[in-house]
């Protein structure tokens, strides 16, 4: 008899029964400490379905919540009475009702037999360790924490700030470092007795009594202060996620417990009927006498963190959203936006499919519906067309789109009659690839013939628009691949541009275009922005238009000097 066992329980007793007996088949007698917030007839049932086994005994009962004394009084009084009935013991191991060994019990006693004067116990000092949630290391050491943080938060909080903003802290006792680690520990008879038989116990226990999760604290520090020999690790297999939570295994987790070679893990999922009756009944592993390693598995749960925290890139999932910023890409493929282009181009959608092989879409952000390729009315992800629906989550509309459509290229056009509040969220996205020919916007009101005092009042509201758009675009924030041209700059030469927005969108083997997009008849259009200007309206965005007299041929007849024909 060389090894002890304490185990605080609360809940799952049919579980704690089973795992209690087969630590009492090994030859450890058992110390049980039942939460003194279970009902009565269920802690004498309890009491009672162990009654057959001698080497297990109950301790007295205290309160025990998350974060308070009581888990530290517990383990005080169940190790003091394991100390005293058992004086054979040299290690005490401190475990939970859902703690479950993984290897056979021989195998542990063996390893601690090895190593009679180590006491295993994460111990760092708060400098030292990257766990902590919640804002409070050294803090939970020199302020008071009367009320419960998970029954009483508002309370709690607002205490803390009331003795933040009053400079208040409390002394920390002479003589102690504080230490912090994982709650379980085994500790020799040596090191625990000194510390349970300290002649300044009273004044440690009644310090650690306001500590913030003392029982991270307790054992931690004061093991330094008489231990010969401490390894700052626990031989329980434990893993918290990036809150601060446990991880809890079910039954498809056998595999990946069984590589872990560690000797005890927690926290089960009592319905795990799997798990216990391989490790509680299966003594295959007897002949495996690795160091525990829980390192092994360190990579898978570190990428479940990944995939919690981070997901796939553009599928937003609950773990992330609302939270701004924790999104893993905004969008999960990439796709290119064109502004202007379909104003200044005839055809240009159909053009733009044929060149590249992508689905082209129009205006999907237009004011009636959105325009999907092809006229259709629902794509992909029965997303509908429907603008009120869109325009209740633009973000979402063209994040579900982008889902739902990866592996394959969406381009769409967009432009100052379309919903505004999409703009930023495409200037922020690195899968965009933004066009923008600015100042597009006045051909289709040049070709309209309507009256001249509307057009004016249109094109100043159209600019306005844009205008705030392309701030938006040229934002230092801004994370897409955005070209922007001016009109008159981009139809001086045309066919450059056009081919590198080709070749960027890549569905094809690169090469030369043997087509080129029809550009609209734009004779006039210069005295057309001259008219706006004499009517006080200054068309900047379009660049320098030169009003000159109409060309002719040497035949006489108008040519068209903005013209690129196919």
């Amino acid at each position: 008899m060389s090894v002890g066992i304490v185990m605080l329980v609360h809940t799952a007793f049919d579980r704690a029964e089973q795992v209690a007996r087969h630590w009492v088949r090994a030859g450890c007698p058992v110390v049980i400490h039942v939460d003194s917030q279970v009902p009565g007839h269920i802690y004498q049932s309890f009491v009672d379905a162990l009654s057959d086994l001698p080497e297990v005994l109950f301790s007295r009962r205290h309160h025990c919540e998350w974060g308070t004394w009581g888990l530290v009084a517990a383990s005080q009084d169940a190790s003091e009475l394991l100390l005293h009935r058992f004086p054979a013991i040299r290690h005490v191991y401190l475990s939970s009702g859902s703690c479950l060994p993984l290897r056979p019990v021989e195998e542990l006693i063996d390893y601690l037999d090895e190593r009679p004067r180590t006491d295993f116990i994460e111990s760092a000092t708060t400098a030292d360790v990257p766990w902590t949630v919640g804002g409070l290391d050294h803090e939970r050491f020199t302020l008071l924490f009367p009320f419960s943080w998970r029954s009483n938060r508002y309370l709690f909080d607002r205490f803390v700030d009331l003795q933040r903003r009053c400079g208040f802290g409390r002394r920390i006792p002479k003589g102690i470092t504080p230490h912090m680690g994982s709650q379980w520990w085994c500790l020799t008879r040596q090191t625990l007795s000194a510390i349970l038989q300290d002649p300044d116990r009273s004044r440690f226990d009644r310090y650690f009594r306001r500590v913030w999760i003392p029982d991270e604290s307790y054992f931690q520090t004061l093991a330094r202060l008489y231990a010969t020999n401490i390894e700052s690790r626990s031989l329980t297999l434990s893993k918290f996620d990036f809150q601060g939570k446990p991880h809890i295994f079910y039954d498809d987790h056998l595999q990946l417990l069984r590589r872990s070679d560690c000797f005890v893990a927690r926290k089960i999922w009592p319905h795990a009927e799997r798990l216990y009756q391989a490790f509680l009944t299966d003594d295959t592993g007897a002949e495996n006498r690795q160091e525990p390693n829980p390192g092994k598995i360190d990579r898978i749960f570190a990428k479940a963190v990944d995939r919690r925290t981070r997901g796939r890139a553009g599928l937003y999932m609950q773990s992330r959203f609302p939270n701004h910023g924790w999104e893993n890409g905004t969008t999960a493929w990439k796709y290119s936006v064109f502004q202007g282009f379909s104003d200044l181009f005839k055809d240009f959608d159909g053009w733009l499919a044929r060149s590249t092989g992508a689905q082209v879409h129009g205006h999907l952000f237009a004011p009636e519906r959105a325009e999907f390729a092809q006229g259709q009315t629902v794509i992909n992800g029965a997303l509908p067309d429907t603008a009120a629906l869109r325009d209740a989550n633009p973000r979402a509309f063209l994040t579900n789109l982008l889902w739902n459509t990866r592996g394959e290229r969406q381009c769409f056009q967009h432009g100052p009659h379309d919903t505004p509040d999409i703009v930023w969220h495409l200037a922020r996205d690195p899968n965009a690839q933004i066009s923008v020919i600015s100042g597009a916007w006045a051909v289709p009101l040049f070709k309209s013939n309507a009256n001249f005092a509307d057009l004016r009042a249109e094109a100043a509201l159209l600019q306005k628009t844009e205008s705030s758009m392309l701030d938006q675009l040229r934002s230092p924030e801004a994370k897409a691949r955005i070209r922007i041209w001016t009109m008159a700059e981009f139809i001086e030469a045309p066919m450059e541009p056009l081919q590198v927005l080709i070749d960027e969108i890549g569905q094809r083997t690169p090469r030369r275009l043997a087509e080129a997009p029809v550009m609209e008849d734009l004779t006039g259009f210069g005295q057309f922005l001259q008219n706006l200007k004499n009517q006080g309206m200054h068309p900047y965005l379009m660049g320098d238009f030169p009003v000159e007299p109409v060309p002719r041929n040497s035949r006489g007849k108008r040519r068209k000097p903005y013209l690129v024909k196919s």
